[in-house]
């Protein structure tokens, strides 16, 4: 699907979509327990990537809608011992999905593969294979360069391992969650600095949540093996900031009425600095935490200096901002974003630079002239990204004419509805 959007403005309310980052940690959770009630979900072409694991670990997802339209995941889990899989598990896009279940599939009595598609096989796994080695397991990659498909096989006892902190937090997340229910535990002890740090804290919350004690050493990350996941009564999805990152960045830049985005309650999600870094900006932005409510109206923006370090998935949207803002914004730390869905850098500067934008791209760093840029109509590559084709629409509600981004049906990773909610705040876009 190609999305055009034509010069807009925007007003009302909308709901932030449940965030991607806990439901997918919910799921594989309630796998690793007997069961489990997952309530108000992201149901999206990555959190089912999840759910068909636990599944093919021997566990059942069975999903049920609530009156009010919110989605409930009901989990039969596989108790901490998952079986040897039938069959391949397709993770498809999902970075998230393969890292998490590589270490679940450690666990198992016998060899597991797992495969995804064109991008999640060019994506980084070679430190958390030699990590499922250190703690006493099989992970091999079968063209030998550290990429996907693996080969995993267990049981793994536990121990330590030694991981870099700078590739991807999901390594962390992964030997944590799996860890919990080894004999011995796991000892991970950080080889360089923690980027994107608030998803471990996100992993250690829904831990908690759980049942399951983790926590921060002054080297790394701990977990006590001989562990089990509970039920509790069941667990409750907060709102996405990075998927509302892209509502209240349309209202900061088009939103003459305001834009009032709801379930953003503050929780442990690193990309609710974006309500920050729109406050430095210059954006009329107030948010009601008790309410959970954000409201933004069209501003003037100046632009700043925004390290995303910490929150890798704001650079697209913060990218838009900085050519819409007068002066420069300049994104720094930037490095590990080049190893998602697409490098992301590259991808906004092309295209950015495509829609009018004076930009200048360097390994670490993005640099966005706003005050020599100009926004302009043109057709932009989503680069199978759901998070360029979002920031890229919130381009075209300011930029002169039309402007087509293809492949826009990949928004089903995060945001399923996104083009839904944005002609119902006013966008003039058509699908072909």
């Amino acid at each position: 699907m190609d999305v055009t959007i034509a010069e807009s403005t925007v007003g009302g309310r909308a709901q932030a979509p449940p965030s991607k980052s806990y439901t997918h940690r919910a799921v594989l959770a309630a796998g690793y327990a007997d069961g489990a009630t997952v309530r108000g979900p992201l149901v999206s072409a990555d959190t089912r990537a999840t759910m068909r694991a636990v599944e093919a670990f021997g566990g059942r997802v069975d999903i049920r809608e609530r009156e009010d339209g919110a989605a409930v995941l009901e989990v039969d889990g596989f108790g901490g011992r998952p079986e040897v899989p039938a069959d391949v598990i397709d993770c498809a896009n999902s970075g998230t999905t393969i890292r998490l279940t590589t270490a679940a599939a450690a666990l198992a009595d016998g060899l597991t593969v797992l495969t995804g598609d064109g991008s999640l096989r060019s994506r980084p796994q070679g430190p958390l294979l030699r990590a499922i080695e250190q703690v006493g397991g099989r992970a091999e990659s079968t063209r030998g360069n550290g990429q996907a498909p693996l080969v995993v096989g267990g049981p793994i006892h536990g121990g330590s391992a030694a991981v870099p902190g700078d590739v991807s937090s999901q390594f962390i997340t992964a030997l944590l969650m799996a860890g919990a229910v080894t004999e011995a535990g796991v000892d991970i002890t950080l080889q360089t600095e923690l980027k994107s740090a608030p998803y471990v804290d996100i992993t250690i919350e829904v831990l908690d949540a759980f049942g399951v004690r983790a926590r921060e050493t002054g080297r790394g990350f701990s977990v006590g093996g001989g562990q089990t996941y509970g039920p509790g009564d069941g667990y409750d999805v907060p709102g996405d900031f990075s998927s509302a990152s892209y509502l209240l960045a349309a209202g900061a830049v088009a939103g003459v009425d305001g834009v009032t985005v709801t379930a953003a309650y503050p929780s442990a999600q690193g990309d609710q600095a974006i309500v920050e870094v729109l406050d430095r900006l210059g954006a009329d932005i107030s948010w009601d935490r008790d309410a959970g409510e954000l409201t933004v109206t069209e501003s003037a923006l100046d632009g700043i200096e925004v390290s995303v370090a910490d929150t890798p998935d704001l650079l697209p949207t913060i990218a838009v901002l900085g050519a819409v803002a007068g002066g420069t914004t300049r994104i720094v730390d930037a490095e590990h974003v080049r190893y998602k869905e697409t490098d992301r850098v590259s991808a906004m500067a092309e295209a950015l630079e495509r829609m009018g934008a004076s930009v200048e791209e360097e390994q670490d760093s993005l640099a966005v002239h706003g005050a020599e840029s100009t926004l302009r109509g043109a057709t932009v590559d989503g680069r199978g990204d759901h998070r360029i084709i979002m920031a890229l629409s919130v381009a075209g509600l300011v930029a002169e004419g039309e402007t087509t981004v293809r492949g826009a049906d990949d928004v089903d990773v995060s945001f399923p509805d996104f083009f839904d909610v944005l002609a119902e705040l006013g966008a003039d876009l058509q699908r072909e």
